[in-house]
């Protein structure tokens, strides 16, 4: 494993991150068995890095990593990454709120579902227009204060917010979406993006020493090389609400896939290594957000740390890439 050291996190992250969504069950073929084998066997091949959420499976992800932490007796040997601000109903409907005082209850809900007392990086997952940065802010140093997390991220925030927000209190990380399709993209899902990520995101990473943490990185699995051109998802899958992989812009993206999936066949790659490796040879990504379903698909995106991306293979890709800087 390779690991990674920004100057505003004490600790020394791997490279490779495990992201917890899939754990909710939200998406195929996953159970609470499966799950909990994939988290021991990452922190046995090195991981030390999970990025959970309340709303991954409505509590459900949260509770499984804490049990499969609790289970290997591993917890004070990696970082926990929650989040907190986007709640949800009985009929599973989200909104934000960023309110103090629903964060200073939120968080006391996560630690109880994680089995723990604090933890390490806790994330606003969305803005909230309707609340002061300022109030935010005062939640946040009030949750440090109390033990409960010890840094600070924001996740899909514009970089005017995060620059205000460094005002009130600081922040030690970002998350944003990115991967080789999507570098500048204004949308999630059918969810705007009040950000660009290579112009706007990474410039400022670098000039606030933070760290960065690339989700989506394989495309919710475009870039793993196993689509094809029709349907690729079941009636229950959540990725069929991704326009970009359910709907009329597809092929761009299919297509693009397919060019990488080419490049890397040729030099006699993975797929999914070779998108791995392009973000993981980035200065500023520290731990890239990568699902797994099973213990072999964790297997190889770990395999990403074994190799380089070469310039001539760079060359190629960028080539590839190029049309995809404004998507």
């Amino acid at each position: 494993m390779i690991y990674k050291k920004v100057g505003k996190i004490a600790e020394k992250i791997s490279v490779i991150g495990i992201g917890c969504w899939n754990f909710g069950g939200d998406w195929d073929s996953m159970n609470d068995r499966k799950s909990s084998r994939i988290i021991h066997a990452a922190i046995e091949m090195g991981v030390n890095f999970f990025d959970v959420a309340p709303v991954y499976g409505w509590g459900h992800s949260e509770m499984v990593l804490g049990a499969a932490l609790k289970e290997s007796g591993y917890r004070d040997k990696v970082l926990i990454a929650s989040k907190g601000g986007l709640l949800w109903n009985e009929k599973h409907e989200t909104k934000n709120n960023l309110s103090k005082a629903s964060l200073l209850k939120e968080i006391d809900e996560t630690l109880i579902r994680l089995q723990t007392d604090h933890v390490d990086i806790y994330q606003l997952h969305w803005p909230d227009p309707n609340v002061p940065l300022e109030e935010t802010a005062e939640a946040l140093e009030e949750m440090k204060r109390a033990g409960k997390i010890r840094y600070v991220g924001l996740s899909n925030f514009s970089q005017t917010d995060v620059d205000k927000m460094m005002e009130y209190t600081d922040v030690h990380c970002q998350q944003s979406l990115y991967n080789m399709l999507e570098r500048n993209t204004d949308s999630y899902h059918s969810i705007p993006l009040e950000y660009l990520t290579e112009k706007e995101v990474l410039p400022n990473v670098r000039k606030y020493g933070q760290a960065f943490l690339p989700y989506s990185p394989l495309f919710q699995g475009l870039l793993a090389g196993k689509f094809h051109s029709g349907s690729n998802f079941s009636e229950n899958d959540i990725r069929n609400a991704n326009p970009k992989l359910a709907g009329p812009a597809f092929r761009q993206y299919f297509d693009g896939a397919e060019q990488i999936k080419k490049i890397a066949e040729e030099y006699g790659k993975p797929m999914n290594e070779v998108a791995l490796n392009w973000l993981r040879q980035k200065e500023e990504v520290t731990s890239i957000i990568g699902g797994a379903s099973t213990v072999e698909q964790l297997e190889q995106n770990i395999q990403c740390t074994a190799w380089d991306i070469d310039d001539e293979m760079m060359a190629k890709i960028n080539i590839v890439l190029e049309p995809f800087e404004n998507l």
